[in-house]
Order: structure tokens, then sequence, then C-alpha cells
């Protein structure tokens, strides 16, 4: 291999990119464009590092299947870090199957870890939990291998396994102290940070206090039935009600919950969940079907009983009833959960991890940038939306993916 060449990959493994550059920054031919591009996507540059590596992939010899190929590995790591989601992932396979026909086992595992990841930033767990059992951990280089337990962390987080979560970020840690990236473990660490960050409220008894995110896996471990205003589900353990799709019925629960072991009164259940300050018979028609939706809904875990004066929510088998809510209460608190991570999204990006239409997510977005909470960067098809780590926020990484039971 050319000096200048093996020196310059040298450097971008250590995480050294303006060394890297040093060494190629004045040639054009294929090794260097591409070891320029993928510079230059460690220092930020993602629209110049995607072109330089497609020049190096053209640029590659028909013979050079192994080069071109990683060429897609690298220009799909820079989508995934600007959270391009929508992408087509067959070009990506195609890549990686390459890659293992010709044994580069490295690249092949790393092709597949980035589509690992990727499905975790959609709140894909399970599907990303089974692509993550086909990996080799000993084909995976120091640094993937940090990566690699970095996702498997994630993972567990969003499981709320705080144990599993500590036992794989120690051994992230020490991988990346092994592979000697600076900015690696610094992202490791960070993560690991969030273990003690406030997680979520719990309200209960009238008064209500901060939890971190072993505390809410212990109350999902308790006796209590727990109405979880983060996932908005409904559990009793062993037994979870996912409501993300049913939003009434959530709400409606969640103010019998706040009110137990008392009850709401039906004006009052009119007024807040139906938003209506003069209810009619027509509102009191629809909220007895609510309530018998509810029932059904809940059937095993609790029951709705009527009385003089409203409703109120009777546990079947817990001893008490909580309510779990959000560190902080804001309008579109589940995307600036993702916009809180630093990177920059854009806005079909978001729509795909929070399972809702474009147009949903853009009212929400000019709704936060009028606030000045968000703020967008570039035009048309290139535009991002970010916004600085907002303190005591969870991540999408803690509390507000779609609930995956255990």
């Amino acid at each position: 291999m050319d000096p200048l060449i093996a020196a310059a990959a040298r450097a971008l493994a250590t995480g050294d990119p303006l060394g890297a550059l040093k060494r190629v920054a004045l040639r054009d031919d294929a090794p260097a464009l591409a070891l320029r591009g993928l510079a230059l996507a460690q220092l930020g540059d993602f629209a110049r590092a995607k072109a330089l590596l497609r020049d190096a992939s053209r640029a590659f010899g028909p013979r050079e299947a192994v080069a071109r190929a990683r060429c897609v590995v690298a220009e799909a790591e820079i989508a995934l870090v600007s959270r391009d989601l929508d992408g087509d992932t067959k070009t990506l396979d195609a890549a990686r199957a390459v890659l293992e026909r010709h044994g580069d086992r490295a690249n092949a595992a790393h092709a597949r870890h980035l589509d690992i990841r990727r499905l975790v930033l959609l709140g894909r767990i399970d599907e990303a939990e089974r692509r993550l059992d086909t990996l080799d951990p000993a084909v995976l280089t120091p640094a993937l291998r940090a990566a690699h337990e970095h996702v498997v962390a994630g993972i567990a987080l969003r499981r709320v396994r705080t144990q599993l979560a500590q036992a794989a970020l120690a051994r992230a840690a020490t991988a990346a102290r092994e592979a000697r990236i600076a900015s690696l473990a610094a992202e490791i660490d960070a993560t690991a940070r969030l273990l003690d960050e406030p997680a979520a409220r719990l309200v209960a008894d009238g008064g209500e206090r901060v939890l971190r995110l072993a505390d809410v896996e212990a109350l999902y471990a308790s006796d209590a039935l727990v109405v979880d205003a983060c996932r908005h589900v409904v559990r009793a353990t062993p037994t979870s009600v996912p409501l993300a799709t049913r939003p009434v019925l959530f709400a409606l629960v969640r103010e019998l919950a706040q009110a137990w072991p008392g009850d709401v009164a039906r004006t009052a259940l009119i007024a807040r969940v139906f938003r209506t300050r003069h209810g009619d018979e027509s509102h009191r028609a629809r909220l007895r079907v609510e309530m018998g939706r509810l029932r059904a809904a809940l059937r095993g875990l609790a029951d709705v009983n009527a009385t003089r004066d409203g409703f109120a929510l009777v546990p079947a088998r817990a001893r008490e009833v909580v309510v779990l809510v959000p560190p902080v209460d804001t309008a579109h608190a589940d995307v600036l959960a993702l916009l809180v991570d630093g990177e920059a999204w854009s806005s079909s990006a978001l729509a795909l991890a929070l399972g809702v239409s474009a147009r949903t997510v853009q009212r929400a977005l000019d709704a936060l940038a009028a606030d000045g909470r968000v703020q967008a960067v570039g035009r048309g098809r290139a535009q991002r939306w970010m916004t600085p780590p907002v303190p005591g926020f969870p991540s999408r990484l803690l509390l507000t993916a779609p609930f995956v039971g255990d």
C-alpha cells in the first residue's frame, strides 16, 4: 500500500482526521478521495464528505469491488449521523454482501451495525436486537466493539434495564480506551451520565418526586398500577396495556389515576379530556361510551366504577395507583426528545422515528421554532432541525420511545 495512504488510514482509525488530511489533501486518486471524504465526515462536513466518497466510488476500477463497497458503507454512516433515516437500505445490504464474499468481515460487521443503529433510532427495538444477535463480536475492532456495546446499552435503556445498560457501558468504555478515540469515549461517557439524570416524575398521594431510570425500573417491578404518561402505557407487573394510539382513553385513565382513590366528576372529565367548557348531553353520552371502552382495555388490570358524581379507578391486584410523567412538561415533548441529542434531524426522519405524518412533525417544528426552542439549518431537502441540549430533559434514549415490553 502507498505509505501516505496507509498513514492517513491509521490517522483516521485513531480519530485524527486533520492528520489524515495533511497526507492526502492534494491527491485526487481514488484511495485519497475516499480518505478525504472520511476525514471531512469526522470533522462534520457531511455534504462534501458524501460528494468525495461518491467520486472515489466512481474512480475505483471494476475490479475494486471491495473498495467501492467500503465507500457505500462510509456514506451510509454519514447518512446515519446526519439523521437521513429514510434512505434505501438495499444498497447497504448489497455492499455488506460484497464485503462478506471477499472476506472483509470487519467492514461487513460495520455495515450490519449501521443498519442496527438505524433501527434503534427508529424505535424498532425488537428487530434491532434480533440483528444484533447475528453479529460475531470476535470480528469487531476495538472501535466497533465499543460502538456495539453502546448499542447494547441503548437497547437496555429503552427496555428500562439499568444493570444491563451499566454493564454494557462499562464494556464500551474499556473498548473505547483500547481504541484510543477520545470522541468515542466521550460519547459513551455522556450516555453513562444519563443514568444519573432525572428520567421521570412520580405523581402519587397528592405530591410528586423526581425519579432516575433505576427508580423507574424499580417502580415497574413493584405491585403498583402505573399509568405511564411518558410511554402512554398502563401496566401492573407483568401485564401492560399500550394506549399510545388511543389518546382519549389514556387521558381518561390519567385523570382517574391522579385522583385515586377518589373519583373525578363527570363535568371535570368532560372539560379536561374533551376540552369543552360547556358539556351537553352528547358529551355525557360520549363519556359513557369511552368509559366502556376503557373498562374493556383495562380488563384484568383495573375496573372503572361509576360513582354518584363521576367515575373512580379501582385496581384489580395493585395496592396503589401512581402516575409517571416526564420530568419537564412541554408541548411537542416527543419532537424535543429526539432533537435533544444535539444532532441535526430532517423533518422526514423525525416523522419516521415518531411514527406520525410529515405534516404533524412540521407543525410541531414550526411551533417550537416560533418559541425559539429549535432552529433550522439549510433549506429545501437539505434543511435540518436541531436544538442545544435542554437541562433536565430526558432524551428518547430513556422514556419517550414506543413502549417495549420485557
